[in-house]
This record gives C-alpha cells, sequence and structure tokens, in this order.
C-alpha cells in the first residue's frame, strides 16, 4: 500500500499529523476538520480529506471503516510498522491495536485454497470499552 514517489511534508499535513498523534480514538475527516477550525486554522475539508489519504499511504495513519460505513483515522503506534488489527470501541471510538498470532498465515491459506492471490485484508473488532460499559 505504500505509495513509491515521496511525499512533501506540507504545513497542512504537519498540522493534520500532530492532532491525529493527539488522539486514542478514530476520528472522521469531518471531525478533524472541526478539531483543526476549533484550533484557528483556516483549512478545507477536501484537504483535510487528501492529506488523511496521503498520510494513510505513507502507512503513517490507520483508517477502519464504521459500522455504517464511514472512514475513520487514527495515527499509527510508533512502535506499528507492520499489518495489524484494532479493537474499536463503538460508543467513543478508542482503539487498540492488536496482532492475531497466526491469522495472516491462515489467511494465506484460506486464500490459496481458494485460488485466489493477493489477497489484503483489515480486520477490526468492534465492542464497547471498558469505560463506556460501566
Amino acid at each position: 500500500m505504500s505509495s513509491s514517489a515521496p511525499q512533501r511534508q506540507t504545513r497542512q499535513r504537519t498540522t493534520i499529523a500532530e492532532v491525529l498523534g493527539e488522539l486514542d480514538e478514530f476520528k472522521s475527516a469531518q471531525d478533524i476538520h472541526d478539531i483543526l477550525r476549533h484550533r484557528g486554522h483556516s483549512v478545507g475539508l477536501a484537504t483535510v480529506y487528501r492529506n488523511l489519504q496521503s498520510l494513510v499511504e505513507a502507512e503513517r495513519v490507520d483508517v477502519v471503516r464504521t459500522p455504517d460505513g464511514q472512514a475513520t483515522y487514527r495515527a499509527c503506534g510508533e512502535a506499528t510498522h507492520s499489518h495489524h488489527h484494532h479493537l474499536v470501541c463503538r460508543s467513543c471510538g478508542r482503539a487498540v491495536e492488536i496482532e492475531f498470532e497466526g491469522v495472516e498465515d491462515r489467511i494465506t491459506a484460506l486464500a490459496a485454497e481458494n485460488g485466489f492471490t493477493g489477497v489484503d485484508h483489515s480486520i477490526e473488532v468492534h465492542g464497547l470499552c471498558a469505560a463506556c460499559s460501566a
């Protein structure tokens, strides 16, 4: 998924990455746009979407879809440089990066057994975090 061309680091991209780095939960582009505007940044929503996509392509930002299909974003964990999955609170959006031991091999095997190649996947497990279920 990495983009082959190096990406220019713009002021907007830096600001968006900084906001994402402060969040523990996934946020929509609109939420991120609202945070930026509240902090006094004049940036358009289209610019936020474009920069989020660039950050996703650079593997600096994770994107997951909510149950209603909306894309939400969060900075990748500092130690995370490999494929990973998430536990996501469906109430507050808090997310935890998780790894399933053996799942990558199993998916590869299932794909091969069914004649699929070039398989990609993402796993997001949705539930309620401890704070929201209390």
